[in-house]
């Protein structure tokens, strides 16, 4: 206030109110009480107050700039140096809103509680699983999918089969004409001065066979300048042997055995194509893949035997391994090199016993001999019939390291996605029994469903969904092993099951209650809801159980926990034998499924598609190529081995005689029938 006065100079407070018209009569604060002037003391209300520095005085069009002080007084109330600021009131004043009040609660399922519907209910769809597949991960797996298998796949397709195909045509009918002339040779219906030209056309049909399988002759030239040893090196020296043979029976007008030679060759020419065609099959499956899922062993995964996991697959997996030589092979390949020692051997017995031309003719013969024909194709043929069938199903072995890893007693794990996938278990209908509200029966159904956590849980959960119903919680959850589970919902015991678990729980079942697949609903001990359900079986999913069934040594785990899927409904479902599955406790069941693939393990197989055939043939295939594969290569190294010892008798008893064209072929077709045989065991995976 002091600082106002100096401002206005001689005015006072009055002054200044009764030239800008204020008026006291409207406003609510009191008269304030004039100031007290002194030399040096200002008295405000009694009480004295300090000087400070006067200012000049303020011009008069200044002070008129404070016209707001009216408005500011009509607001304000002094009293006792507090200012209170008082809000203008508005002629005319609103009504409160009224505040809304909340309905009371009513109990779920109680005489007053009505629910509202939205939709009916209609065919449940679950949702498909999400995977997680980030974009990176995909552009990713495409550029290496693209730098390996496409790259090679194309590389195989420019180099095509047809004169691969038009040597093996044309080597065979060598053969053929070579044995039709060795048979009439041995009918004798050739006239002796034919017979220089029956000698000259087998060695024709030798160098023939010679040029057409030139490419297994240098690739076996070159395993031999790599320091290594094949049955196409052997094949090159049994050419030399052979050739020399046949040089000599043109003098002697003798028939040289080359229509065993030709026939050796076919089989090579046929075990390239199918090596062919099988890489081809291979890099065609890799390249087309937008997904791999690694099929991978892990130790100790139940009762005591190692696990078939499946996880996350890298190309690398498959390309790192694919070429590597089989065990068997390689096998076949040191028999190879022995053979060639024990037949130089038995050439040299019989050229020391009976001169060298009977040194030459052995050393042929028991090179044909040692090796049976069918030994070329007795790991390629299976090999590329297993691949057939396992390119439809988008699944490749990665080499032999892991058709050997496989063939182990083993366990598979079975979720209940690989027997029935999403959208192929759908509720067929409900029936309901008893005085209870059947929304609350499905409540008190769909909790304990819920809580318990099985396949079916998201199918109930759309049910109550749709009837707009009130999830409940569960109290004393507890499983049984014979097909239910129960709980406490709201107070009250809910047991849910099979019909067989219900039967067994003492509940009375009605006469026209008689679904074997549906879900039997029984509260405070009285049924009171069956819930069809209807499980369509997939092709991918039978193939797959059905396979792995059949192979002794691999054992099926179910690990899902749907108390539906008994051994009773698998085996009406799928034909199979439920004692070749193992059907463990829920704990050990969910501790399986949970179970993550190591990292670090060694990966067996890769799968490109979804479902369960794909990695179930390539367990149980890759089981049926090792056996194939071992068995074959032993009986043609039995078959060998008898060969080379009925040489080393015939050069000792000095019956080289007995060694003809026509007896070399027997020999041969005769060890070829088991060796087809044998090789025909994958087309029947």
């Amino acid at each position: 206030m002091e600082q106002w006065e100096k401002n206005t100079g001689d005015l006072n407070l009055d002054d200044i109110l009764k030239e800008f018209g204020s008026s006291q009569e409207n406003s609510d604060a009191p008269e304030a009480l004039p100031l007290q002037e002194d030399e040096d003391v200002l008295v405000w209300d009694g009480k004295p107050v300090q000087r400070e520095h006067v200012p000049p005085a303020m011009p008069q069009d200044t002070v008129r700039l404070n016209e707001i002080t009216r408005e500011v007084k009509k607001q304000t109330q002094v009293t006792d140096q507090t200012i209170a600021f008082t809000p203008v009131q508005q002629e005319t004043s609103r009504e409160p809103a009224p505040v809304p009040q909340e309905a009371p609660k009513t109990e779920p399922y109680s005489e007053n509680w009505e629910p509202e519907y939205e939709d009916p209910m209609g065919e449940y769809i679950p949702p498909e699983p999400i995977v997680f597949r980030p974009k990176s991960r995909l552009r990713e797996l495409k550029k290496k999918l693209i730098a390996g298998p496409e790259k090679r796949y194309y590389q195989l397709t420019e180099r095509g089969f047809g004169k691969l195909q038009a040597a093996i045509l044309g080597c065979g009918a060598v053969s053929l004409l070579s044995v039709i002339t060795a048979v009439m040779h041995a009918m004798g219906v050739v006239p002796e001065e034919r017979m220089r030209l029956l000698v000259f056309s087998q060695l024709l049909g030798l160098m023939i066979s010679a040029l057409l399988g030139s490419y297994q002759l240098m690739e076996g030239f070159g395993d031999l300048i790599k320091r290594r040893f094949s049955l196409n090196t052997l094949l090159m020296f049994s050419l030399v042997a052979c050739a020399a043979d046949g040089i000599l029976c043109l003098y002697q007008v003798h028939v040289p055995c080359c229509a065993p030679f030709s026939l050796n060759m076919t089989m090579s020419l046929w075990c390239a194509y199918h090596n062919r065609t099988t890489e081809l099959k291979q890099m065609d499956t890799m390249r087309k893949a937008i997904r791999l899922d690694s099929v991978a062993l892990e130790e100790d995964l139940y009762d005591g035997l190692p696990g078939i996991l499946r996880g996350e697959g890298q190309v690398e997996d498959f390309m790192d391994h694919y070429r590597v030589q089989a065990g068997p092979e390689r096998t076949l390949n040191t028999y190879a090199l022995v053979a060639l020692f024990l037949s130089l051997g038995i050439a040299i017995t019989a050229g020391v016993l009976g001169g060298i031309m009977t040194g030459v003719r052995l050393f042929s013969a028991s090179l044909l001999v040692a090796v049976p024909a069918t030994a070329h194709i007795a790991v390629s043929r299976p090999t590329a019939t297993l691949e057939r069938k396992l390119h439809k199903l988008g699944a490749v072995l990665c080499g032999w390291h892991g058709v050997s890893a496989l063939n182990t007693k083993a366990v598979f794990p079975l979720h209940g996605e690989d027997l029935f996938p999403a959208g192929s278990v759908k509720m067929n209908g409900l029936k309901f029994y008893g005085s209870r509200n059947p929304d609350q029966v499905v409540a008190y159904t769909t909790a304990v469903m819920a809580a318990d956590g099985g396949g079916l849980a998201p199918l109930f959960n759309q049910l109550l969904d749709s009837r707009n119903g009130y999830h409940f919680e569960v109290e004393t959850l507890r499983r049984y092993p014979n097909g239910g589970v129960g709980g406490i919902v709201n107070g009250e015991a809910v047991l849910v099951g099979t019909r067989s678990f219900i039967k067994e729980m003492g509940v009375e079942i009605p006469e026209g209650a008689k679904i074997s697949q549906a879900v039997y609903a029984a509260i405070d001990g009285v049924l009171n809801g069956v819930f069809a359900i209807t499980y369509n079986k997939t092709k991918s999913a039978a193939l797959g159980l059905t396979t792995l069934c059949a192979y002794r040594g691999l054992t099926p785990v179910l690990t899902s926990g749907d108390f539906m899927l008994t051994e009773e409904f698998i085996a009406g479902k799928f034909g199979v034998n439920p004692r070749r599955m193992a059907f463990p406790e829920r704990k050990v069941r969910d501790a399986i499924a949970s179970f993550q693939a190591n990292e670090e393990a060694e990966v067996a197989a890769l799968t490109t598609q979804e479902g369960l055939a794909g990695a179930a043939y390539a367990v149980t295939g890759a089981r049926a190529l090792h056996n194939t594969c071992v068995t074959g290569v032993a009986v043609q190294m039995v078959g060998g081995i008898l060969g080379l010892l009925i040489m080393l008798a015939l050069s000792v008893v000095h019956a080289e005689y007995l060694v003809t064209p026509e007896n070399l072929l027997l020999y041969e077709l005769v060890w070829m029938i088991p060796g087809l045989l044998i090789t025909e065991w994958t087309r029947f995976v």
